[in-house]
């Protein structure tokens, strides 16, 4: 009698299982799917049944270095990390062999066939588009592993020297374009000020008369040694007035006649 109490024993110690609570157990009887239990303490026949484990919590992937074309012909290495957990674990076991290796191999491609549609610019400048529309394309392949694609970020973008060089030209040649933009903008808006201020001057001669006082003014507190001094226009207008003034032609001497012979 104490041999087959202690077979019992041994069965039923070899057949206590624990799942914790962030795993899920896929339960087969004799090879065909019978039940997904845990977590807690559950009861698996040796050899009659068989169990296999999945982890439900979020798997972090890293996405090694992919060599990229992109539309306007540069090539890039882009890599990226990936975010994804198990929502069913029955079909994480039984629709796919191995659902890491597969959703690894999904994504390296995935971010190949996507970033290639997308120009050297727009990877740079537009990455959470990117992310948006990897994230989107994964998900839809991966809903019939029972695998949901939480998040994708692209980590890094690495250019050939060459590249970074002419992005650096091209760069400051924008930031020349825009300090060139801005400034005949502000030649613009000065000649406008300008044209303003003598207006108001035409208007009124003594607004010239003040400013010259403040052109002074502003001289005098200078530490220099050389002054200059304006002098208005139109205290030389007389002088060149009469310069230009035509001179009047002489008038031809009078020619005395001749007196008629006495006689």
């Amino acid at each position: 009698m104490i041999i087959p109490v202690l077979l019992l024993l041994a069965l039923a110690f070899s057949s206590i299982r624990i799942v914790p609570e962030y795993q899920r157990g896929v339960v087969f009887f004799l090879g065909r799917f019978q039940s997904i239990k845990g977590p807690g303490l559950i009861f698996v026949i040796p050899a009659i049944q068989q169990m296999v484990r999945v982890d439900l919590r979020i798997i972090t992937m890293d996405v090694p270095s992919q060599d990229v074309i992109s539309r306007d012909n540069v090539t890039v290495k882009v890599n990226a990390v990936l975010y994804f957990r198990v929502v069913d674990a029955e079909k994480a076991i039984i629709q796919v062999e191995n659902y890491y290796m597969a959703t690894s191999q999904l994504a390296q491609t995935t971010l190949r066939s996507v970033l290639g549609k997308h120009e050297l610019d727009e990877m740079l400048a537009e990455r959470d588009r990117l992310n948006v529309d990897i994230q989107a394309i994964l998900d839809e392949q991966t809903a019939s592993w029972g695998i949901k694609v939480t998040n994708v970020e692209l980590k890094q973008v690495e250019l050939d020297e060459s590249m970074v060089r002419a992005i650096s030209r091209q760069a400051e040649a924008e930031r020349e374009r825009r300090a060139k933009v801005i400034n005949a903008e502000g030649e613009l808006q000065a000649s406008k000020t300008l044209l303003q201020a003598a207006s108001v001057i035409a208007q009124n001669p003594q607004a010239l008369q003040l400013r010259y006082l403040q052109t002074v003014s502003d001289m005098s507190t200078r530490n220099s040694s050389t002054i200059l001094f304006p002098l208005p226009m139109d205290m030389f207008r007389p002088f060149m007035q009469s310069a230009a003034a035509p001179t009047p032609a002489p008038t031809p001497a009078a020619t005395p006649t001749d007196k008629p012979d006495a006689g």
